[in-house]
């Protein structure tokens, strides 16, 4: 694995198409979510990801943090996969993708 410093990464240009990244619209999202299977029902048990419940809201992430009680960094966290989900966050997120409501109501006050 060959290693760069910060100064040549910084050097690179980047790929990224920030004028498509920035011109998608949550209709794209949703259909995107539709074609990699990321945007179902949940049966049983099965918890959502954080990122599925919220563009199921339609909701930033600061916005879904706090909502949740949470710092936006651990939602952040929780979306890129750099931690995993306990129990307890798999069933708060359940709660969330199933009774937002309920959640606003209860955090809210």
């Amino acid at each position: 694995m060959a290693r760069m410093t910060l100064a040549e990464i910084k050097a690179r240009s980047s790929t990224i198409d920030w004028t498509r990244v920035n011109a998608t619209t949550d209709g794209d999202l949703d259909r995107q979510a539709k074609e990699d299977g990321t945007d179902v029902d949940l049966p049983g048990l099965a918890a959502p990801s954080p990122a599925t419940v919220r563009r199921h809201l339609k909701l930033t992430q600061k916005d879904i943090a706090a909502l949740a009680g949470v710092p936006v960094a651990t939602w952040r966290n929780w979306e890129q996969g750099r931690v995993r989900l306990d129990p307890a966050v798999r069933t708060l997120l359940r709660v969330l993708w199933r009774e937002p409501d309920a959640v606003r109501r209860v955090m809210v006050a």
